[in-house]
C-alpha cells in the first residue's frame, strides 16, 4: 500500500526502500529520536522527502492533493487536538469538515464505547483528563472511517492496563473493517502483542524487520 523509495529526509530518514502492507497492522519501534513519527509525517504529507519518492496505492503522493490524502490516511499525533466545546462537537468537527452526515446519537456513544469513554455527548470536553482527551481523538478518527490511520504512541496517556485494553479495541475494529494501520510505539510488549509487522527504527534507518504473525 505505502512504499518508500530511496528516500531521505534530511539528516533525520534515510531509506532505501521500505513497503507496508494493506489491511495488515505495523509497528514502528526505536528508540526517541530515532525517525519513527517523521516516517509517519511524510505518510500524511504533513511533510516531503528531500529526495526519492512514496507512493500510495502505487501513485506518487506527489501526485495525489494533500486534502484528499489525509481524508484517506488519517494520522494521530502523540498530544491531539481537543476543542473548544462538547464531546459531540469534538467528534462530529471532522464529519462537518468533511460534509459528511453526523450519525445518530446512538452510533456516537457505540463508538466511545469501542475506546471506554463513558461520557455525556454534551459534556464539556474542557473537564476530560489527558487519557479521556486520547480516547476522545481515537473515537473522532474512527467515525472519519479512513482507509489508513497513522497513530503515534496512541497509549501514551493512558495507563498500562487501560492502554492495551483500549489499543486492543481500537484493532480490532481495523481488522473487522479492513484497515490499515501505522503506529509508532516505544513499547516492545505492544509492538509484539498487537502487530502484523515490527519494523525497528535505527537513527534514521530501517532494520529488517519482523513478521509477528
Amino acid at each position: 500500500m505505502l512504499e518508500f523509495v530511496s528516500v531521505k529526509y534530511k539528516n533525520v530518514i534515510e531509506v532505501d526502500y521500505l513497503y507496508i502492507p494493506k489491511q495488515r497492522v505495523t509497528a514502528l519501534t526505536g528508540n526517541s529520536g530515532s525517525g519513527k513519527t517523521t516516517l509517519l509525517k511524510m505518510m500524511n504529507k504533513m511533510i516531503s522527502p528531500c529526495r526519492g519518492r512514496i507512493l500510495f496505492e502505487k501513485t506518487d503522493l506527489n501526485e495525489i492533493d494533500s486534502v484528499v490524502h489525509r481524508r484517506n490516511v488519517i494520522m494521530l499525533s502523540q498530544s491531539p487536538i481537543i476543542f473548544e466545546g462538547s464531546i459531540r462537537d469534538n467528534l462530529t468537527i471532522g464529519l462537518d469538515f468533511q460534509k459528511i452526515g453526523v450519525p445518530p446519537d446512538d452510533y456516537l456513544y457505540s463508538v466511545m464505547k469501542k475506546v471506554k469513554l463513558e461520557k455525556e455527548l454534551d459534556l464539556s470536553s474542557s473537564i476530560l483528563s489527558g487519557g479521556e482527551r486520547q480516547r476522545l481523538a481515537l473515537a473522532r478518527i474512527m467515525l472519519l472511517d479512513p482507509q489508513v490511520y497513522l497513530l503515534d504512541e496512541p497509549s501514551s496517556a493512558l495507563d498500562d492496563d487501560t492502554g492495551q485494553i483500549i489499543l486492543g479495541m481500537f484493532i480490532n475494529h481495523i481488522r473487522d473493517n479492513d484497515k490499515t494501520m501505522i503506529m509508532v510505539t516505544h513499547s516492545k510488549e505492544i509492538a509484539k502483542n498487537y502487530s502484523d509487522y515490527i519494523l525497528e527504527v535505527d537513527q534514521g534507518k530501517i532494520g529488517n524487520g519482523s513478521n509477528n504473525g
